[in-house]
């Protein structure tokens, strides 16, 4: 074996510094690269074996099958209600042209179904996109007379690719505090309306009001 490296060997009988799912993963992946430039049978490899049962120990306090099952299962059934604009979400767009495309025009459509759970009148809101350079996702905005929300997938990562805020007409480009929200809100539009109107404290929808006061 002239071109193995005793590397693998030795993190196999020590993995106590593989703690995580990813750190772990990169791990084995290394020591199937060692294996198939030394010449040496991966499924015969006695490290590569230990590394293995390793990355299912650190995987069993994760949670229950059933549980992580179940998590999966409601992974698929929003991806199959929303494919498009949730899976580009979770990709990630940058670098993809055709991805970026397709991300803007179903984020614009996004934002003009919140408006309307907003009960917004066409001419009291704009939708603005900009698209950035290649390494970005750009941004989608509604812009309101008392509301602005921006779409974007940015450095805050997963659970923060909605930033709305509370504003004074639509010249105000800055508003008052920001606060954020997961993609997912996005897609269930009426929610997330009700969430914006309650925490930036607007007036509610007319058919809202309507229902109030009948």
């Amino acid at each position: 074996m002239p071109y193995d490296v005793a590397f693998r060997h030795q993190q196999a009988l020590d993995p106590s510094a593989l703690t995580t799912i990813a750190g772990t993963l990169h791990a084995v992946e290394a020591a199937v690269r060692d294996c198939r430039n030394a010449g040496v049978d991966v499924e015969t490899d006695a490290a590569l074996a230990l590394l293995a049962r390793h990355f299912a120990a650190v995987c069993a306090d994760r949670a229950d099958d059933a549980v992580l099952r179940r998590r999966c299962l409601d992974a698929v059934a929003e991806l199959r209600r929303h494919p498009a604009l949730l899976t580009l979400a979770l990709r990630g767009v940058a670098y993809d042209e055709a991805a970026k495309t397709l991300f803007d025009a179903d984020g614009r459509r996004a934002m003009r179904r919140l408006a309307d759970a907003l009960g917004l009148a066409e001419a009291d809101y704009e939708i603005r996109s900009n698209k950035g350079g290649v390494a970005v996702s750009g941004e989608i905005t509604l812009h309101g007379e008392d509301v602005w929300v921006s779409l974007g997938l940015g450095a805050l990562g997963a659970d923060h690719e909605i930033c709305f805020r509370r504003v004074r007409g639509r010249r105000d480009h800055h508003g008052d505090r920001n606060r954020w929200a997961s993609i997912r809100e996005l897609l269930a539009p009426d929610r997330f309306a009700a969430r914006i109107r309650r925490e930036l404290a607007l007036a509610p929808a007319a058919a809202e009001q309507d229902r109030l006061f009948a």
